[in-house]
């Protein structure tokens, strides 16, 4: 007889978090409750359920899910990953200063640099991989340290225990972006971070098919302080977009295996490749922190990046020349996709001292045969 007193697996919490059979049929798959609004009893006297912008069964399911997977008291759903950094912004105020890696997602920098720039919140970007930078960089006004490990697209592995305590001794919140690891992979919650924040759009979602975004959490006041800014500002993802992120989080561990396992081999085959200068990858024994990936993560992700000989043209070149691989945004659907930084996804600093080298190509590595997925890559190089 199986111990009931025993914590449920992960795998286990994916399929169940949250997801209880519906009361009123038995429907064991969680209802798409495509509603805008709920019948009250009374004035004021209701389910908990009255307006969808506030509340929805069906994305009330996928939030108890996420905060199961994260080992967190406490998920928030958005529209977007974008949605859900900008509900954070809004916790600071004028005068406010954040530290943030300075390899991070595009659109994270430029929501900071020139959105909130202009509402008094000044900006650090700072080389993370040694904590003593985030250290100096810290100010008395600094209320947030943004920390994305992986990182996009350069792959830099942080230290979010260090950077978390740096981040509590000046008095700020310690976020990490954890798009490129998943739950699966990585719990930044265990290693002290306040907040966990998701693209559900990439490896939670896992199938190219929604957009969302989740942050996740402990502190109560914390999550009253982002639930306020949720309905308030009206970020919410709807019910069908829910239901899509809650039916991709069940296979997560099984995908994480797989794009974990397939994208090793792909950056051991490229780390052998002549037109290959170098290659940003974990899981390789030659990344400057791959003992703290071992040490911080399950396995190794499915991101790998690699920069080519002969700069940007060369990378658009192969790009282009990709048939599995497809040229796309995006990243961690169960299909390999692949692009060049610089002029896509990290556009928006072009021209900074935080561009991406100019032959750098990201990929995303799917779940396909992998012989077939570097058959691909060996014909795209030429």
């Amino acid at each position: 007889m199986a111990d009931r007193r025993r914590k449920p697996g992960f795998e286990t919490l994916a399929i169940h978090a949250g997801q209880e059979p519906e009361a009123v049929t038995g429907a064991v798959v969680v209802p798409i409750f495509q509603t805008s609004t709920f019948a009250q009893e009374a004035v004021g006297k209701h389910t908990g359920y009255d307006y969808a912008r506030t509340a929805n069964p069906t994305r009330t399911a996928l939030e108890t899910c996420l905060a199961a997977l994260e080992g967190a008291r406490w998920g928030l759903a958005f529209s977007s990953g974008m949605a859900a950094s900008d509900a954070v912004a809004h916790l600071l105020s004028a005068g406010d200063h954040v530290v943030m890696g300075d390899d991070v997602y595009g659109g994270t920098y430029r929501l900071f640099a020139r959105v909130f720039d202009r509402l008094g919140v000044a900006l650090s970007p700072v080389d993370m991989r040694e904590p003593a930078r985030a250290q100096r960089a810290m100010r008395k006004k600094t209320k947030l340290v943004w920390i994305e490990t992986p990182s996009n697209p350069l792959l830099k592995v942080l230290d979010i225990a260090a950077l978390a305590e740096i981040a509590h001794k000046g008095g700020a919140l310690a976020l990490v972006d954890n798009t490129f690891a998943s739950p699966y992979l990585q719990q930044p919650l265990k290693l002290g971070a306040d907040i966990a924040l998701h693209s559900t759009t990439k490896y939670i979602g896992g199938h190219s098919d929604v957009v969302g975004g989740a942050l996740v959490g402990n502190e109560p006041e914390l999550r009253s302080r982002l639930a306020f800014v949720q309905n308030a500002a009206g970020g919410v993802p709807g019910p069908l977009d829910a239901w899509l992120v809650l039916r991709g989080a069940k296979t997560l561990a099984l995908r994480m295996e797989r794009h974990s396992a397939n994208a090793q081999a792909v950056a051991i085959w490229l780390h052998e490749h002549p037109k290959v200068l170098r290659v940003n990858y974990p899981g390789l024994a030659s990344h400057p922190h791959h003992d703290l990936a071992r040490r911080q993560m399950r396995e190794f992700g499915g991101m790998v990046s690699f920069e080519l000989r002969g700069g940007e043209a060369a990378a658009k070149r192969m790009a282009a020349r990709t048939e599995i691989f497809t040229l796309g945004e995006s990243l961690g659907g169960v299909e390999s996709l692949i692009e060049v930084p610089l002029p896509m996804t990290h556009a928006s600093v072009r021209g900074t001292k935080l561009a991406p080298p100019a032959g750098l190509v990201r990929l995303s590595v799917g779940i396909e045969t992998v012989g077939d997925l570097i058959g691909d890559l060996a014909q795209a190089i030429g």
